[in-house]
């Protein structure tokens, strides 16, 4: 495996040990609390000592989350393993000034997790710290899951070799070792014996089984035996993609392995409580923002002619249309030069995008850039029309293109935000968009819309995609 920067470590320890111990010593000493220097080492301790649990500081887990939700999940546990010990060394100290005390290690840790992430993900895109893989499969298979791996770098598995299983073209270009038979051996230890050779080989840090009629059941479990004697870790792809993996459940019958995919959520207490939070921030959003909202109309309606508003029509939920408001950011009539400038269009999908629009006044490539301009959305919002976040709000033209895979992300209401704003907007392919919003169609949570409201708002400052 290809060694992560040394600084990790020590810097993500040191972060937890002083961005809990520090603040916690001073915040009692301020308050005049007793024990204020033992009570912040104590703290520090203590949040280390949950990361630890955690396995946050393992080799293989640090560096490859930069999530807002996994570090408020283990502070909250921090501020259970804390009252339990404040219970039991019956003391007495007021809430407020314990949380207090508490929120920098929350930031802290937040912003050192996110370094250590860019950093490793930019370290990443040079070919450095990576997971090395050897792919044994049917060449089809093993070619798909090469191809796969190759085409994204969100993850730490590059592909050094193959392992063929049985006969066929393997066309993915990287090395490959000796064929395996299509049938299993008589020899019980020819398979193992012959990966792990390749393993050596190509240098490889385990080994990924493509499953498939030739690489299953008894011959699987007899080559996991060789490759763990052998101290190789073995991974096996069940060949499902773009599923979260809080889906996935593993169970056994009859000594069989099984893997269950649970179904998308759709009913329950969750989509209650994102209803309920779409509303109450939607309708809150507009008595806060009503200054901004008539700032924005009044610059709209003095630097060009035609109405503050674009209404026009987008297809929501189940197919069923709606019209979705916007400040106007284009001379009117707009939509009739559209198929004047098909040819220009920038996007290789059924989305029409042109960096430099010449239908866009002056103060609309601002509002674009600050996304100032689908403020009015909150209305759509309150109505039930859009959500807070969820798939990008397609016109009826595109829809009517749709495959049937392309229509699945019509099976829940679009977003004001969602996965496609906050990895680039308008940068984005077609391909890359559709990806987007089927992962979240499919493996939606109440806490990863909350994830994605939070990372909004570092994409609109960023600006990045937006026109």
């Amino acid at each position: 495996m290809g060694r992560k920067s040394r600084w990790y470590l020590p810097a993500s320890l040191i972060t937890d040990l002083v961005g809990a111990g520090v603040p916690v010593a001073l915040t009692f000493f301020a308050a005049h609390q007793r024990r204020a220097v033992p009570t912040g080492i104590v703290a520090g301790l203590a949040w280390a000592g949950v990361q630890l649990f955690r396995s946050r500081y393992a080799a293989r887990s640090i560096g490859e989350s930069r999530g807002t939700l996994p570090v408020l999940h283990d502070w909250f546990i921090l501020l259970g393993v804390l009252a339990v010990g404040h219970a039991a060394a019956g003391a007495r100290l007021r809430a407020p000034l314990c949380l207090a005390a508490l929120l920098p290690a929350l930031v802290l840790t937040l912003l050192c997790r996110k370094a250590v992430h860019r950093h490793l993900a930019s370290v990443r895109r040079r070919a450095q710290a990576v997971i090395k893989v050897l792919v044994v499969g049917e060449a089809a298979a093993a070619d798909g899951v090469t191809a796969h791996l190759a085409a994204r770098t969100d993850h730490p598995y590059v592909a050094v070799g193959a392992v063929p299983v049985g006969p066929g073209p393997f066309a993915s270009g990287i090395r490959t070792g000796e064929r395996l038979a299509a049938a299993q051996p008589a020899a019980p230890g020819e398979d193992a014996n012959l990966v792990i050779s390749a393993v050596h080989r190509l240098g490889a840090d385990l080994v990924l089984v493509v499953p498939g009629a030739a690489t299953s059941g008894e011959r699987l479990r007899r080559l996991s035996w060789g490759l763990h004697d052998a101290g190789i870790e073995l991974f096996v792809a069940p060949g499902l993609v773009e599923v979260s993996v809080k889906r996935l459940e593993t169970g056994s019958a009859g000594g069989m392995s099984l893997l269950r995919v649970a179904p998308p959520v759709r009913e329950g207490m969750q989509p209650l409580l994102k209803g309920i939070l779409d509303r109450t921030i939607a309708l809150l959003g507009l008595l806060a923002l009503a200054p901004v909202l008539l700032v924005v109309a009044t610059a709209v309606k003095l630097t060009s002619p035609g109405p503050v508003l674009y209404l026009h029509e987008r297809v929501g939920r189940a197919g069923n249309p709606f019209v979705m408001w916007k400040f106007r950011t284009m001379r009117a009539g707009a939509d009739r030069q559209k198929a004047e400038l098909a040819a220009d269009n920038e996007n290789d999908g059924l989305m029409f995008k042109m960096r430099r629009d010449p239908r866009v006044t002056r103060v609309g490539h601002l509002l674009r850039r600050t996304s100032l301009d689908e403020l009015p959305q909150l209305v759509n919002v309150l109505k039930g029309d859009m959500s807070l976040v969820g798939p990008r709000p397609p016109l009826a033209d595109e829809v009517a293109h749709y495959t049937p895979v392309e229509w699945r992300r019509l099976s829940v209401r679009p977003g004001m935000t969602g996965l496609w704003q906050i990895s680039g907007r308008s940068d984005l392919s077609w391909d890359e968009t559709i990806q987007l919003d089927l992962s979240y169609v499919d493996n939606w949570s109440f806490t990863s819309d909350v994830d994605v409201m939070a990372r909004t708002f570092r994409a609109v400052v960023d600006g990045r995609g937006a026109y």
